[in-house]
């Protein structure tokens, strides 16, 4: 009589009439059990969804996007719309089937232009909440060609890879946002005819991870040597979003919007033009102007633009958002046990100086800063549990702060 390690508990048959006999504590299984086991498990378990973990249905709409966007950023419809619309399409692009259709839908890698302290940058961050992909910021300041000081191009898919825990299929479908990135662009509309190795250097090189190629990455960062190893990251599925100030391209915009056309028509199409917002207008004529080479522009197909701040936009900056400047202040002291307030005209107040600075989002936090500097050095260290800031109060910490020299005119 067998024992009962030598026979399928399954299907009873011996150790001599299967292939493989698999032994447990009570009992064994036989190969072909086991496979059958597999595809009943197979077919009973609800379908895995999609290496992004999501349904179409799931994805977050544009309008979501967009929603939530509103939460943290304030204004800047343009640029909001646009930005949802190409992350969503990139999500779309990830779960595309491979039908027999032969239509594959290409990304849409965006350039987003704005003054500094317009919120280029806040938008990456806020968005890089909501993603179900790996997210990374980068700086285009410190690159440079391969061989000189600086950081290599290859340096910005190091940084995704360290966003997805070295997960490489994780990377490959992730977003890069590049920051600053009209620091990268040559002197003139004309090529260089030295070397410009943190400048036009830096956009060829640009040029195969924006179209989609494999690229060697080093794991940890700095410069490549032969006998480093590397990493192969495609980044065909990689989603590009890049922004830049590109001071000083209104004149340029101006320019071509006021030489197009002459006589009494021209003066009727002048007087519709915004003056005080000719961003609206750029096109990526503009951008090979300013010195971004005619490839690189190319790949990156949606050009926005974001609004310069008006009043009303900083006024509602320095206190809607979810985490605006007023209520993160309110939170340090808080943290301290100290009950913070602040009168209306202290905003008033700080909207005016912020204006003055003319640098955007940034300015107020700097005037805060220094209206709030003596009472955050002092009031953990005393007695006193509540502060109520009056434009008093602003007005004598901000005229002797070193802030207030700086203001420009």
């Amino acid at each position: 009589m067998a024992k009962a390690g030598d026979i399928c508990t399954f299907c009873g048959r011996s150790s001599k009439d299967v292939n493989l006999l698999i032994n447990g504590i009570s009992g064994a299984i036989c190969d072909d059990c086991a496979r059958q086991a597999y595809e009943i498990v197979q077919e009973q378990l609800p379908k895995p969804k999609s290496s992004l973990g999501l349904d179409q249905k799931d994805l977050p709409k544009p309008e979501d996007i967009k929603r939530f966007l509103d939460q943290y950023v304030i204004g800047q419809e343009e640029a909001k719309r646009y930005l949802s619309v190409s992350v969503y399409n990139h999500y779309k692009r990830l779960l595309q089937n491979n039908d027999n259709d032969d239509v594959e839908i290409e990304k849409s890698n965006i350039i987003m232009v704005g003054a500094t302290g317009t919120g280029k940058t806040l938008l990456a961050r806020t968005i890089a909440k909501l993603l179900h992909v790996p997210f990374a910021i980068v700086d285009a300041t410190v690159l440079t060609e391969a061989g000189y000081v600086g950081e290599d191009i290859e340096s910005i898919l190091t940084r995704l890879l360290q966003a997805a825990d070295y997960d490489v299929n994780a990377a490959q479908r992730g977003i890069v946002f590049i920051d600053e990135i009209d620091k990268i662009a040559r002197k003139g509309d004309n090529p260089s005819i030295t070397r410009d190795v943190s400048g036009e250097g830096v956009q060829q090189g640009l040029l195969k991870l924006l179209e989609g190629s494999i690229v060697n990455v080093p794991p940890q960062g700095g410069r490549k040597h032969p006998e480093q190893k590397m990493i192969a990251v495609d980044t065909k599925n990689i989603l590009f979003i890049c922004g830049g100030a590109f001071d000083g391209i209104e004149k340029k915009i101006a320019s071509r919007l006021n030489t197009q056309v002459i006589g009494y028509a021209a003066k009727r199409n002048n007087a519709a033009i915004d003056k005080n917002n000719l961003l609206k207008y750029i096109t990526p004529a503009d951008l090979k102007s300013f010195g971004l080479i005619p490839e690189i522009i190319g790949r990156l197909p949606i050009l926005t633009y974001l609004d310069p701040l008006d009043r009303n936009a900083l006024r509602n900056i320095l206190t809607e958002p979810k985490n605006s400047i007023i209520k993160q202040y309110i939170k340090l002291f808080k943290m301290d046990g100290i009950t913070l307030t602040f009168d209306e005209s202290v905003y008033e107040y700080i909207v005016d100086n912020a204006l003055k600075f003319k640098l955007g989002a940034r300015g107020l936090r700097s005037i805060v800063e220094a209206i709030m500097m003596d009472a955050m050095y002092s009031m953990p260290s005393g007695n006193i549990k509540e502060l109520h800031v009056t434009v008093e109060y602003a007005k004598e910490k901000f005229e002797k702060s070193d802030v207030n020299r700086l203001q420009l005119t």
